[in-house]
């Protein structure tokens, strides 16, 4: 167990700090420094190691002494964000490219169409559901009067296979909890029963409508899968699976297109060397059985019949399509039916219409290829532009099929397209107002500190001069086999508009080119990560794109631990740091929340060896008093049940009270909201507005509007 020692010093109240920064702010008023934070050192001794920890009691969210020191850093940061210059311009343009109307792309069971759609004057989105193609919206689940700040959003979650029931869930604020409902179509009515607010690893309603199975994970027990029948207790649902298997691992479940198998995954962490995939007959029962467990590589499937399609980067770091029969499970018969490419990654697939759809990635970029069930070329999909196809779906017996379109300077459209004749029409299309023609989007190439190269999408104006002077911000994240694709960005529209530069760096520890990309920034490789930001920040200086009195970097989640790297190790190259919802404290990081799950990518300080590299990394143990850091904005909020909050707490105190320079060091904390969303659209407009006020203001960016 760790020795501690405590050291304490007083903290301002949280009252006294209100009545100091009372009357601070305003644009060309000279605001007050930040609120004080108590110290009140913790040491563990780690391997052998003294760790110091000032910060400590900031874990603990619920304490008065956290809510007062909470209240008190929104106080401060709102006085920053009153005095941003162009505040009521930005957050114009802001309320013009969110408040809009919006259609999902549909699910569909026969002809009833399943979607989420919301006005351009509502907060949250509402399922609907339309009988047919055109047919008219009729409302399923509306969250809106469910609570009166707007703060509950809903999703769905299983549909039936006649469309007859819908499983849907509620969650609060951005919480990952959530509630699971279930709800007759036809009659609009609640069937009475539903699961409380936990994490679910899937759920899925049975072929003829008499219960579900479900994964329900807890931190203490794990995940497990389980059956429930309609009208029951859920006290006594049955265990089917997953008995054994600790809370580091993941259990999820899936049933195939026509109701008949329910496939079971056990993933070993987030970032697995391997994970295991078991089957069951759900129409006449049975026994568990084994699809593959005995070999370390990633499988994943997809049945129709008695044919499994699986995914998998076994003997293919890029991925290739094997096909298993689901009567002779045994991999000695498995068949390979798309292979590997040395070029391209296989991202994902479905089948349609009796087609494999397969979608690409190649040197990141999308590409789609349909082929025969045998792995015959059938013709492929193509981009109108340098951009992303995504969530590509349809049914094994029908041509209809959906996919969505983006690129950074062309929001989302979703088109509907038909596998056998290669027709295609736009099912919905954004209604965001923003001069595409006006926008270049090109894709560059760089060089890491290792000499390994790595691209980075660079989106601007079309009258950009190259005179170093740029405001420039590089969004990354570099993490977790994610792979970082063009997509439409609200903040770099507006960025671009006045004058910016909106660069997406594709960082080693994604899944762009593969498993060995990602693993080349796992662990002790870490470091790769952050290496390759600083190139790309180095690359934007030399071309003459900006200078680090003009340049920003943000992200994340995985991606605040890779921008909270940057602010430690290499202050000098940014002027902003904008921090989302990070990880920074890796030598804790693993004992709360989900943290366990994500050993597998980075290690545990637990380790002797995997300690002694994550101590060399971790931000919030490396920020040295008297350093001249960049300005930095933390962003989090009390429903992030996913990266504790209690990162950018800590990381924000320890920083305000360790920097040298005179740039502000800000926290913008959410009391309501978390990790998952379903922020009402307006609160979510004054969010962005932070960001982007803050980004603007510290890089100098004149608002042209």
């Amino acid at each position: 167990m760790p020795k501690s020692r405590l050291v304490t010093i007083p903290v301002l109240t949280a009252l006294a700090l209100v009545i100091l920064l009372a009357g601070i702010g305003g644009c060309g008023k000279k605001l007050g420094p930040p609120p004080q934070s108590k110290i009140d050192v913790v040491v563990d001794t780690l391997h052998g190691v003294a760790i110091e920890d000032p910060y400590r009691w900031l874990e603990d969210q619920e304490s008065a002494e956290t809510r007062a020191w909470i209240d008190a850093q929104n106080v401060y940061t709102q006085s920053h964000v009153q005095a941003y210059p162009g505040k009521d311009k930005i957050e114009k343009r802001l309320d013009e490219l969110y408040k809009i109307d919006y259609t999902s792309s549909p699910s569909w069971r026969g002809d009833s169409y399943f979607l989420y759609k919301k006005a351009a004057d509502q907060d949250q989105y509402i399922i609907y559901m339309r009988e047919g193609l055109h047919g008219e919206d009729q409302v399923l689940v509306d969250p809106h009067g469910m609570n009166p700040e707007h703060t509950t959003s809903v999703g769905m979650t299983a549909i039936s296979l006649d469309g007859k029931l819908l499983a849907y869930s509620l969650r609060q604020g951005g919480a990952e909890e959530e509630e699971i409902h279930f709800l007759d179509v036809d009659t609009r009515e609640e069937l009475g029963e539903f699961m409380p607010a936990a994490n679910y690893f899937g759920v899925e309603i049975k072929a003829d409508n008499s219960g579900y199975y479900y994964s329900h994970y807890s931190d203490t027990v794990g995940s497990r899968i389980y059956y429930h029948e309609f009208g029951t207790d859920m006290a006594d649902d049955p265990l089917l699976f997953g008995e054994g298997y600790g809370p580091e691992i993941i259990v999820g479940l899936d049933l195939s297109q026509d109701g008949r198998y329910l496939g079971l995954g056990v993933y070993y962490g987030s970032s697995g060397k391997k994970n295991d995939l078991y089957f069951m007959d759900a129409v006449k029962g049975g026994k568990i059985k084994t699809l593959i467990n005995d070999v370390e590589a990633k499988f994943y499937a997809n049945v129709v019949g008695d044919k499994a399609y699986i995914r998998t980067n076994w003997n293919a770091p890029n991925w290739r399509i094997m096909v298993a029969d689901m009567k002779k499970p045994n991999r000695k018969y498995w068949k390979e039916v798309i292979p590997t490419s040395d070029k391209a990654v296989i991202e994902g697939f479905s089948l349609v219409g009796g087609k494999i759809v397969v979608q690409y990635l190649e040197d990141v970029q999308s590409k789609v290829k349909i082929f025969d069930p045998d792995g015959k070329p059938q013709g492929e999909l193509s981009p109108p532009a340098l951009g992303t196809i995504s969530g590509l779906s349809g049914h094994w017996d029908g041509n209809e099929s959906f996919y969505s379109f983006v690129s950074f300077h062309m929001p989302r459209t979703i088109y509907r397209y038909d596998v056998a004749t290669g027709e295609q029409e736009v099912f919905d299309k954004s209604k965001i107002e923003i001069d595409s023609d006006n926008m270049v989007v090109k894709q560059v190439w760089f060089d890491s500190k290792d000499g390994t190269r790595v691209p980075m999408f660079v989106v601007h104006g079309k009258d950009l001069k190259l005179d170093g002077n740029n405001p420039t911000m590089i969004y990354s994240y570099g993490g977790f086999n994610s792979s970082s694709t063009p997509y439409f960005s609200r903040t770099a529209t507006l960025f671009c508009e006045n004058g910016g530069v909106y660069c997406l760096a594709n960082l080693r520890g994604g899944g762009e080119f593969g498993e060995e990309w990602h693993k080349a920034a796992m662990f002790e490789k870490k470091q790769n990560t952050f290496d390759d930001l600083y190139a790309a920040a180095q690359w934007l200086i030399d071309n003459k794109y900006t200078n680090p009195s003009k340049l920003a970097c943000a992200g994340g989640s995985n991606g605040g631990l890779t921008v909270g790297a940057a602010m430690t190790q290499r202050p000098d190259l940014f002027k902003a740091v904008i921090c989302t919802y990070p990880l920074l404290d890796m030598l804790r990081f693993h004992l709360t929340l989900m943290g366990p799950f994500w050993t597998s990518e980075y290690g545990s300080a637990d380790e002797p060896d995997q300690f002694e590299y994550i101590n060399e990394y971790s931000p919030y143990q490396n920020v040295t008093k008297g350093t001249a850091y960049p300005a930095v904005l933390f962003v989090t909020g009390d429903a992030d049940t996913r990266v504790d909050p209690m990162h950018a707490r800590k990381m924000a105190a320890m920083m305000q009270a360790a920097t040298g320079s005179t740039n502000p060091i800000l926290l913008h904390y959410d009391t309501k909201a978390g990790h998952m969303g379903g922020t009402p659209t307006s609160k979510l407009v004054q969010d962005v507005l932070v960001q982007v006020g803050f980004l603007f203001t510290n890089l100098g960016v004149n608002v042209v509007y």
